[in-house]
């Protein structure tokens, strides 16, 4: 098995070296231009100065400086791909180091605080497990991505996914490619709307409009010529009078057409590229050749279709020039760029969502394949068959994804048929919202088909429902108490599906009175167990510790423990039998100046 970090290190190296000399050489292509420059103005002053100026003495120093600027493209563009190749090595070895919070797509704009375990677990934002774990460059990537995080999958697509997940690890190569033909594709891609305007009906006519357009473009060609070799104007005029006439009728549909089409070219162009690099990476799972296959069907592969897209977005893209301006109406510059994206519409526009799923479908796997290659004691769960009567949830050493290994600690997890609950208490500071949260990423984790932080986790298949982070809002007339609740009855309806209910309790109803909160705790415990659930409930409330007793043994007592030493709070932040035997708020109070 492959050193991730080594083999980043060695590839980060190479490519810095790389980089490094291609500029180098980038600088000395410059000098050797100004040179040529130079030495053609000096050649033709002196030919001028001799009278022996001739066109031909500067054939060769045109020659060399074209062959240079040629040269020199090719040279910035090796640079410009070593010095992606350095930043995508960096990341990795930034992510390996614990560094990586703020590094990449923080995926904010699927944060949705309705979710029923988002926010809580910090899946997206700044630091979160989005971050961490996407390596996609499109936008239909990190949708994929986004979309397995937030919703479970079916068991036997998540064991396809681990499938396709040990194929692509050490695929390193492939994912390198990927990421840098991807690099600044996802500002330039809408993939909803691409694919919306793609399976879209036709709005303009087929041949017989586009055959008509061409002719009246070539008249108005030949009408012109006619108008400077013998000044005659009016014929120019009546196919002028035509093609408005025609643009009256079909203007409206066609920036429509145009408006549907326009994505950006240098987007549609590194699209087809990463296409281009699916259709000929040999895979060997049936899933991945599938997906590959569909790629390069007949009439012809989806890179090519993809690249005559673009050469139409290319022209929608010079629509606004002052050349395009004034061909509007003589050549129907407009019209003839809509029928030529209806056209490709008619031909390819079904295909076009198979493509974009089929790259969205492999940066997600990517993703998770770089994970499991940066990560590689991180196993992938087992799955009990599923039964909602006895489910299990079994993870030995779990430990938070979001925490640098040297400081993660970690604890094994056992909720089954005989074990509903674990009612977790402990002071402040001790642990407890941490635990819920290593849970919670872990069961994710699990249910999206990527790889575990910890020893083992075995489980059936779970829906999660949390509630950690609850807050209050004067702008929907809210307490905390209230949108916790409202939560709870979130959490709750998913006692209705199939699968078994895993949830997750902060400081179980809190807002409340002592003695409100011990009854509204078990009732709602009872309730949840009734229903098959199994979950973790925290508190720093010793009177709900008793619900244990009432509930047939179904809730285990577990504490996080704290201590003193020189004067400061330590926490060893390791999950123990029973109830906490003491508390820390006083302690905590003094120890920052409070004298209470």
């Amino acid at each position: 098995m492959t050193d991730p970090s080594a083999e980043y290190l060695r590839r980060l190296d190479a490519s810095v070296e790389i980089a490094a000399r291609k500029e180098q050489m980038h600088l000395n292509i410059g000098y050797f231009k100004l040179a040529v420059i130079v030495a053609g103005l000096l050649l033709a002053w002196l030919s001028l100065k001799n009278d022996l100026f001739s066109p031909y003495w500067l054939a060769l120093p045109v020659a060399t400086y074209a062959s240079l600027v040629i040269l020199h493209e090719r040279i910035i563009r090796a640079r410009t791909a070593a010095e992606l190749r350095a930043e995508f090595y960096r990341k990795g070895v930034m992510r390996l180091e614990g560094r990586w919070a703020g590094t990449g797509d923080a995926g904010e704009r699927y944060r949705d605080p309705k979710h029923v375990y988002a926010d809580d677990l910090d899946l997206f934002g700044r630091g979160g497990v989005f971050e961490l774990l996407s390596t996609a460059r499109t936008p239909m990537g990190a949708d994929w991505l986004a979309r397995w995080l937030r919703a479970a999958s079916p068991i036997p697509a998540i064991r396809e996914r681990h499938e396709l997940i040990t194929e692509l690890r050490e695929r390193l190569d492939l994912r390198e490619e990927v990421a840098i033909a991807g690099e600044q594709l996802r500002a330039r891609l809408n993939p909803e709307k691409l694919v919306a305007w793609a399976e879209s009906q036709p709005l303009l006519p087929a041949r017989a409009l586009r055959a008509i357009a061409a002719a009246l473009a070539l008249c108005a060609v030949a009408m012109f010529m006619l108008l400077l070799a013998a000044r005659i104007g009016w014929p120019l005029l009546i196919v002028l009078a035509f093609e408005l006439f025609l643009l009256r009728l079909y203007h409206h549909r066609a920036l429509l057409v145009i408006t549907g089409a326009n994505c950006n070219a240098e987007g549609m162009n590194l699209f087809s590229k990463i296409l281009e690099r699916f259709e000929r990476e040999p895979f060997v799972s049936v899933r991945l050749c599938e997906i590959a296959a569909k790629l390069k069907r007949e009439p012809g592969p989806a890179s090519r279709f993809i690249r005559k897209l673009e050469r139409i977005v290319y022209w929608i893209d010079a629509r606004e020039s002052h050349i395009a301006r004034l061909l509007r109406v003589p050549l129907l510059y407009d019209l003839q760029v809509a029928l030529a994206a209806e056209a490709w519409r008619r031909q390819w526009g079904a295909r076009m969502r198979a493509c974009v799923d089929a790259v969205g479908e492999m940066e997600a796997l990517l993703s998770f394949a770089a994970y499991s290659f940066e990560h590689p004691n991180d196993p992938f769960p087992n799955f009990a068959e599923a039964n909602q009567s006895q489910p299990v949830f079994d993870g030995a050493e779990l430990g938070h994804p979001l925490i640098p290994a040297a400081q993660c600690v970690r604890n094994s997890v056992r909720l089954d048929a005989t074990t509903r609950v674990l009612l977790v208490s402990g002071s402040n500071m001790s642990g407890k919202s941490t635990f819920l949260r290593t849970v919670g990423i872990n069961a994710v984790l699990a249910m999206a088909g990527a790889p575990i932080r910890g020893k083992s986790l075995r489980l059936t298949p779970v829906v999660l429902g949390t509630s950690i982070r609850t807050t209050d809002s004067l702008q929907e007339n809210r307490s905390s108490f209230y949108t916790e609740i409202l939560r709870i009855r979130q959490v709750f309806e998913l006692t209705n599906g199939n699968a078994s209910l895993l949830f997750l309790f902060d400081e179980l109803l809190e807002g409340t009175n002592s003695k409100d909160r011990r009854i509204g705790a078990e009732g709602l415990l009872r309730v949840l167990v009734s229903h098959g659930a199994v979950g973790a409930v925290t508190t720093h409330d010793l009177a709900l510790t008793a619900i244990a007793q009432s509930l047939d043994n179904a809730v285990r007592n577990m504490h996080f423990q704290d201590y003193v030493e020189s004067g400061k709070m330590r926490f060893d932040y390791k999950l123990r039998d029973g109830v906490v035997s003491r508390s820390n708020a006083l302690e905590l109070m003094r120890l920052i100046g409070l004298n209470v």
